[in-house]
């Protein structure tokens, strides 16, 4: 199936929003970006770097620009969905009522081009220290294999882990994202690994 299929799939998975979804990708169909399919979702990219993705949830549809930190946002359209959390990424949101107006959201997609084009990119931290939560570090007490399957983890990965587990705000569901984790973490996986060929 080729990435076009793939977003065909994806836009008539999604009925509640299929309109809208057709909507947007025909915007960006009028851009020299390439249409791919990434984690699951329509991506276009510039020379391999993604620009901008579609996504949709239960009560909007949302344009994500992975350097959208570097727009200006004239018109307030963008949102850091993990404020604290996310550094680069932005969301432009779309709800039922919502009219997409396509020129707009055409200069958005353009000004994102061009940033790319000259290579406007926040890279994430690197050698950031890792911070173990609590909770994890109480499991690695209770088994040693564990500790070392994680350890033999990529810094970028241990990180991923570490991180996950201590943004969920309640105590059960720390718990529910540790128990999620070890296996992978055993198999010598990603967090994200399980998804990158899907």
């Amino acid at each position: 199936m080729s990435d076009s299929e793939k977003v065909d799939a994806f836009i008539k998975n999604h009925t509640q929003w299929k309109e809208k979804l057709q909507q947007l990708r025909g915007i960006i169909r009028e851009t020299e970006l390439k249409e791919e399919v990434k984690w699951g979702k329509p991506t276009y990219t510039f020379n391999g770097k993604s620009v901008v993705g579609m996504a949709s949830f239960k009560n909007h549809i949302a344009l994500w620009f992975p350097q959208g930190v570097f727009l200006k946002d004239e018109h307030n359209k963008l949102i850091n969905a993990q404020e604290g959390i996310t550094k680069a990424q932005r969301q432009w949101r779309f709800t039922t009522n919502d009219k997409i107006e396509h020129n707009l959201v055409l200069k958005y997609l353009e000004e994102a081009i061009s940033n790319s084009k000259t290579g406007k990119e926040l890279k994430p931290e690197r050698n950031k220290a890792i911070i173990v939560p609590p909770l994890l570090k109480q499991e690695f007490q209770k088994d040693f294999s564990l500790k070392n399957n994680f350890q033999d983890l990529s810094l970028g990965k241990q990180r991923e882990y570490a991180e996950y587990i201590a943004q969920a705000k309640r105590a059960t569901t720390q718990q529910n994202r540790l128990q999620k984790c070890i296996p992978l973490i055993k198999r010598g996986m990603g967090l994200h690994d399980k998804h990158k060929n899907t």
